[in-house]
């Protein structure tokens, strides 16, 4: 099944967090937090202004955003667990490194 979100709301896969702390601890399932990153997978057309006029979105599919804590609503598309938000829920896109670019 495909899934297109309307409007300015975007479908979202969570980025899992690292399974262990800097200092070499494993944490377990149960004290993790859910990750606030997400690589975008579907986005809509964009918001309307009142004269009708499309304001495109400021994401795109493959983005790597950073969102809120309670952001989001869980959905199930083709039995993977996802979020779909508005595009305001978003706090900004996660930019590669010059390094990581070049490499």
């Amino acid at each position: 099944m495909a899934f297109k979100p309307l409007h300015d709301r975007v479908l979202v896969r969570r980025v899992e967090s690292d399974e262990k702390t800097a200092g070499g601890l494993i944490i377990p399932d149960s004290a993790k937090e859910k990750p606030a990153e997400g690589i975008v997978v579907a986005c809509g057309d964009g918001a309307r202004k009142d004269s009708g006029e499309l304001i495109e979105m400021a994401v795109s599919e493959g983005d790597k955003i950073l969102f809120g804590k309670w952001s989001g609503t869980e959905v199930t598309v083709d039995g993977e667990e996802l979020l779909i938000m508005k595009e305001s829920d978003i706090l900004g896109i996660i930019e590669a490194s010059a390094a990581a670019k070049a490499a």
